[in-house]
């Protein structure tokens, strides 16, 4: 079942549920991959377009922002559940891994990557952390591609950041030689190593994560949260009208 918002058909499932019926897609299942927009998503999807069809290619769609439930349900929306994409990554963590199985990961630093297996007690992940900026290089984006279909795992992580994230989910996806589920995750892995922290719960259940998250880099994220993400209201007051 699905809830369609700003142009999005979002997946009804909550974090658990969404994880249980991603765990239960054989490993060699042609490719998929999950991808999770919160306000700035929304919004930078609204600006550029062309990069709609990554979105709407994902397997499963999730809301990442209780901000926009919550507006949404003000403005008497319907409202896709909440299911963040850390809280998603950490249940199949926790809850579905087989011991010693090995994940994917592209994006992160080599040492936070060794953090992350130490602490969880996982196997050595395929690795690959491809340059800054690597969806605007042809050749390194070919080769975050090339990485991904020569180590198919049953899981894979796409921990570098939107939209380069999704584009590389659906370049992967548009090759058809890709296997087992991706997941679109940004700073998920980081929050379970331990090496950036995620807000108290109290802040993420009221919807102040962003805020969390502000406080604590406020010169990469004031435009982001401050001016860009707050366009996500007209977005909905204009998506409202249009449902009369």
């Amino acid at each position: 079942m699905t809830t369609r918002l700003l142009g999005l058909d979002f997946a009804d499932r909550d974090a658990l549920a969404a994880a249980a019926w991603l765990a239960a897609r054989p490993a060699d299942a042609p490719f998929g991959y999950v991808v999770t927009p919160n306000a700035d998503h929304l919004v930078r999807l609204a600006r550029d377009p062309s990069l709609a069809a990554a979105y709407r290619g994902a397997l499963l769609r999730l809301l990442d922002s209780r901000v926009v439930a919550a507006a949404a349900r003000l403005l008497g929306m319907p409202v896709p559940i909440v299911a963040p994409g850390s809280d998603v990554t950490a249940a199949l963590v926790a809850r579905h891994l087989h011991p010693g199985e090995r994940i994917t990961v592209v994006g992160m630093p080599a040492a936070t990557i060794r953090t992350l297996t130490a602490r969880l007690g996982l196997a050595a992940p395929a690795h690959h952390n491809p340059p800054i900026g690597f969806a605007r290089d042809p050749a390194a984006f070919a080769a975050a591609v090339a990485f991904v279909l020569a180590h198919p795992a049953r899981f894979t992580f796409l921990a570098v950041g939107s939209p380069q994230q999704e584009q590389l989910a659906a370049a992967v996806a548009a090759s058809g030689q890709g296997r087992g589920t991706a997941l679109c995750i940004g700073a998920s892995l980081a929050f379970l190593a331990g090496t950036e922290r995620r807000a108290p719960r109290w802040m993420q259940h009221a919807g102040l994560e962003w805020l969390f998250r502000l406080a604590r880099d406020p010169r990469r994220l004031a435009r982001r949260y401050l001016l860009d993400s707050p366009a996500v209201l007209t977005l909905l007051l204009r998506d409202r009208v249009m449902r009369g």
